[in-house]
């Protein structure tokens, strides 16, 4: 008996839990901040096109850190709102309130459609983040 191969096109909730996995487990570590980056949300395509990447935090300083960074790096960010009504809808126990957070939602720029190609958006502005966080 022959079978239709099917082919996954959707990994949205693997991958929620994935990156849920990794919150908890650096939170474990005693990390004081966090920033992960993900293809989450295809609204923010909507929102943003495909060149500017949302930001989510409910970190002012972290934000600017990260916004610098990207500044520095050539890539673009746009922090979205986190309304105080949101957080009901929101609550989970991933990531510790002692724990800085900002989430990059990537799903614009992290694919060039003419190129058919991953753009390897976010490494460079986490790496400038990083740096410029990081002892000497």
């Amino acid at each position: 008996m022959l079978t239709k191969e099917k082919k996954v096109n959707n990994t949205d909730a693997e991958g929620r839990l994935t990156l849920a996995d990794a919150l908890v487990y650096a939170c474990n570590q005693g990390v004081d901040k966090i920033v992960d980056l993900a293809t989450l949300t295809g609204a923010c395509i909507v929102a943003l096109g495909p060149s500017i990447a949302g930001i989510f935090t409910p970190s002012d300083g972290l934000a600017k850190e990260v916004v610098s960074a990207s500044e520095v790096a050539g890539e673009k960010l746009w922090r979205l709102p986190m309304e105080e009504s949101y957080w009901d809808s929101m609550k989970s126990g991933f990531v510790s309130e002692k724990v800085e957070w900002l989430h990059i939602d990537m799903a614009g720029p992290v694919w060039n459609d003419k190129k058919k190609a991953a753009t390897g958006f976010g490494v460079p502005t986490l790496v400038e983040w990083v740096m410029a966080n990081s002892s000497s």
